[in-house]
């Protein structure tokens, strides 16, 4: 009996043993080698003003400033770029506030560009490039599409505009599409929801015409629905960031979310982006709780969330 016993342990031990080995090696990539870290060398970012960084060091949200000398600090209230630069040791020329020798980020975005400047800013970037395994590249894009179709209406109806709204979200998505044919790893986030946006809830309060908050929401749904069908799913070459879902869950939850305001613009109508700072806020306004920055713009609060959800994405796809 003893003899049975000490036998049965052992058979235990081993298939614990085995278990764990097993564990490990799948962890690994089992028999397909071991799977590496994504570590990219360069980072490159296309799309509109929500991912441009000026000469200056300048943001398209609230810039952070010294308190005594208003001195710019590009390096504080990130935006998403930046943060996801950052996770991987890169940084761009445009706020290099370490004086790395060669700056690893390159910005290509543009402000007021819709989806045919991100082709635009593409065929740039192909006439004299390409991309490889090591290059991370975000994409962004959609908020100039909808504004514009939007302001098509009542001339043009809100059957028509959202039908554009579904191309235009198609060939944002061919484009990114386009990147990862060339090798290239891609964060694409999609379009935060901008019938929940300051300019929106203003919209609705001044023309009863139609529920404009509404319009914009249901371009903004078009325009993401078509970009997330059409994009390659094969869960390797893109990571989707669903920052429209997130902005959704912050609206109906604040509080819960940390956020005093999602309903008004927190810099001053005379302190536009990007020349709006810490200083140049509404009265009790902060880029912490806040949610948007101008009326159409996302806070350093959103573009942290943004910038989170990147990070975990760029890290966790299987790159």
């Amino acid at each position: 009996m003893k003899m049975l016993k000490q036998a049965a342990h052992r058979r235990t031990l081993l298939a614990t043993a085995a278990l764990v080995a097993a564990t490990l090696v799948a962890g690994c990539g089992g028999g397909g080698g071991q799977i590496e870290p994504f570590a990219p060398k360069r980072i490159m970012a296309f799309g509109d003003e929500a991912s441009v960084i000026t000469t200056e060091g300048k943001k398209y949200t609230i810039n952070a400033v010294d308190a005594t000398t208003s001195a710019l600090q590009c390096a504080n209230n990130p935006i998403w770029i930046q943060s996801l630069a950052a996770t991987f040791g890169l940084v761009f020329a445009e706020c290099n506030p370490t004086n790395q020798t060669v700056p690893t980020g390159k910005i290509y975005a543009q402000p007021g560009a819709t989806v045919a400047g991100v082709k635009a800013q593409l065929d740039t970037f192909f006439a004299s490039g390409g991309f490889n395994s090591k290059d991370l590249v975000s994409v962004l894009a959609g908020a100039n599409d909808v504004l514009e179709l939007y302001r098509q209406y009542p001339q043009q109806g809100a059957d028509t505009l959202k039908a554009q709204a579904r191309e235009r979200g198609r060939e944002l998505a061919n484009q990114v599409n386009r990147i990862a044919n060339a090798n290239g790893r891609v964060v694409v986030a999609t379009l935060p929801d901008m019938g929940t946006t300051p300019f929106a809830l203003t919209e609705r309060a001044n023309k009863p015409d139609t529920d404009r908050a509404k319009l914009l929401s249901e371009l903004t749904t078009e325009f993401n629905t078509q970009m997330r069908i059409t994009l390659i799913d094969d869960g390797r070459l893109i990571g989707l960031v669903l920052i429209n879902e997130e902005v959704e869950r912050i609206v109906r939850f604040n509080t819960s979310y940390g956020f005093a305001n999602v309903t008004e613009a927190a810099c001053l109508a005379t302190a536009p982006a990007p020349e709006c700072n810490t200083k140049t806020l509404v009265t009790n306004a902060s880029g912490d709780t806040w949610l948007w920055a101008t009326s159409t713009l996302m806070s350093p609060a959103g573009q942290s969330r943004l910038g989170s959800m990147a990070v975990s994405r760029a890290v966790n796809n299987p790159f």
